[in-house]
C-alpha cells in the first residue's frame, strides 16, 4: 500500500442538504450524532492500511479543517503517513476546480512530489464501510490501467448516476453518466452497475490522461462525463463490484446528498438490529472524540407517574448530555445536548450544544448546532406552522432547524 496515494474529494457544496450546508461543507455535516460523513471515508483508508491521504476542499472548508486537524492528525509523518488538507492553490490556473478530474489535475504537483504507482481517488460524502486495499489488489491481478468501484442498484434508480455495461469479465465496454434508460447486466435485467464515484488508476496513465482532458475546451472534466468514456477503447477499465464490510445480508452504502436521504441514514441507526453496524471492533469508525463526561439522565420530584423523568428510549446519546427530566424517543443526541423538564424529543436528530427548554414537543426534527429553544416551542406538528415560521420542511415532512436561526424567530406552540 506504500504505492498508493489517495485522494480524497471533498469540496462539495451539498447544496440539497442546505441548510445543514450553509455554513459547513457536505462532507463535514455531522453524522450519528459522533461523526462527521467524511469519516467513513477516512475511516476506511486507514482500516485498508493506506495512510498516505490528501483531502481536497474548496466549499466553506473550515469547519472540515478544524475536524480533520483535531481527529486525523495521529498518523506519523516521520513513516511518511499522513492525512494532508489541500485547499485550491490555483497553481494551473486562477479558477476553482470544475470538476472531479480538474480537482486532480490542479495538484498535479502534490501528486509528483509524492510519487506514487497508483491513485486511488474516493468521495469524501457517502456513507459506507469497504475494503479498498482488496479493490488495488483486484487492479493489479488484472493488469488494469482504471478500475471503477461500482455497486448494483435498480435499473429505475439508476438515473442519478454513472452506468457502466460489463462483458463477462467486468471489463467496462460502455460509460454513461445519469442515463434515461440504464442498461442492465448481462445476466441480469432488472439491475445495472452504478459508479460509486470510486477509482484506482496507474499513475503514469492518469497523468497522460488528465493533460490531455485539460487541452479540450469544451470538456467539463470530469471522471465520469469525460475521462472514462473516452478511454473505453483504449485503456483497459474494469468494474469492481463493492464488496460490503459492513457484515449485513444487504449491502450498505448510501449517498446523503438529499435532507430526507440523510435523516433517514440516521434514523437507520437507532433500529434494534441497525443497518450500519457501528459496533465492529474489527472495523472501526474513528472520528474526533473530545473529553467529555458520560451522558447523564436526571429524575426526581414526585411519585413515578408524574416524575421529573430524564430518559432516552431505542436512541444514541452522546458525552455530555444531559437528559434533564425530559423524554426522549427514537431520537440521535450529539454532544453537549441538553433536554430539559416535561420535553418530549421524538424521531428526532439534535446537533452538537443544543438546549431543549422546558415543555417543548419536538418531532421529526433536525436541528443544528447551538440552537437554543425556547421554553413551549412545538416543532415538527404543524408544518404549515412550520413553514411560516422560516423553517425548511422536507417532502417527506422533516423539519430542519439551521445553525444561525435566533431564539427570538420561534413563537412556542402554534
Amino acid at each position: 500500500m506504500r504505492d498508493v496515494l489517495t485522494m480524497i474529494l471533498a469540496g462539495g457544496k451539498g447544496t440539497r442538504l442546505d441548510p445543514l450546508t450553509r455554513d459547513r461543507a457536505k462532507p463535514a455535516v455531522p453524522f450519528g450524532g459522533l461523526y462527521r460523513i467524511i469519516d467513513f471515508t477516512l475511516s476506511n483508508c486507514i482500516n485498508s492500511n493506506l495512510r498516505r491521504i490528501l483531502v481536497l476542499t474548496q466549499y466553506k472548508a473550515q469547519s472540515l479543517d478544524r475536524h480533520l486537524a483535531a481527529g486525523w492528525t495521529f498518523l506519523s509523518r516521520e513513516l511518511g503517513e499522513y492525512v494532508d488538507v489541500l485547499p485550491p492553490q490555483q497553481r494551473i490556473d486562477e479558477n476553482w476546480y470544475k470538476g472531479t478530474a480538474d480537482a486532480i489535475y490542479q495538484n498535479i504537483y502534490s501528486i509528483e512530489k509524492a510519487d506514487p504507482k497508483y491513485v486511488l481517488i474516493l468521495a469524501g460524502d457517502h456513507i459506507y464501510k469497504m475494503d479498498y486495499a482488496a479493490m488495488i489488489q483486484s487492479h493489479l491481478d488484472r493488469n488494469a490501467d482504471l478500475t471503477v468501484g461500482c455497486i448494483v442498484v435498480p435499473r429505475p434508480e439508476a438515473t442519478g448516476f454513472g452506468v457502466m455495461h460489463v462483458d463477462k469479465e467486468d471489463r467496462v465496454t460502455n460509460f454513461v453518466e445519469k442515463p434515461k434508460e440504464p442498461p442492465p447486466l448481462p445476466d441480469d435485467p432488472n439491475n445495472c452497475l452504478a459508479s460509486m464515484g470510486i477509482y484506482v488508476i496507474s499513475a503514469k496513465i492518469m497523468y497522460e490522461l488528465l493533460f490531455q482532458d485539460a487541452a479540450k475546451p469544451d470538456s467539463e472534466h470530469d471522471f465520469g462525463k469525460n475521462i472514462i468514456p473516452g478511454i473505453l477503447q483504449s485503456q483497459r477499465v474494469f468494474a469492481y463490484r463493492f464488496p460490503d464490510r459492513n457484515r449485513k445480508p444487504v449491502p450498505y452504502w448510501r449517498d446523503v446528498g438529499t435532507l430526507d436521504a440523510y435523516y433517514q441514514a440516521n434514523m437507520d441507526l437507532i433500529a434494534v438490529d441497525p443497518v450500519l453496524n457501528l459496533y465492529d471492533h474489527d472495523w472501526p469508525i474513528r472520528t474526533f472524540q473530545p473529553q467529555l463526561p458520560p451522558p447523564k439522565f436526571v429524575f426526581n420530584d414526585g411519585t413515578w407517574e408524574n416524575a421529573r423523568r430524564g430518559e432516552a428510549n431505542d436512541s444514541m446519546v452522546c458525552a455530555g448530555c444531559i437528559i434533564s427530566g425530559g423524554h426522549v424517543r427514537r431520537s440521535i443526541l450529539s454532544p453537549l445536548v441538553r433536554v430539559n423538564s416535561y420535553s418530549h424529543v421524538d424521531d428526532s436528530i439534535l446537533f452538537e450544544g443544543v438546549n431543549v427548554a422546558r415543555h417543548c414537543r419536538l418531532r421529526r426534527v433536525i436541528v443544528d448546532k447551538d440552537v437554543k429553544i425556547p421554553e413551549n416551542t412545538t416543532i415538527g406538528y404543524d408544518l404549515e406552522n412550520d413553514r411560516r415560521r422560516g423553517f425548511q420542511v422536507t417532502e417527506q415532512g422533516v423539519v430542519v432547524v439551521p445553525k444561525a436561526e435566533p431564539p427570538e424567530t420561534f413563537h412556542g406552540r402554534p
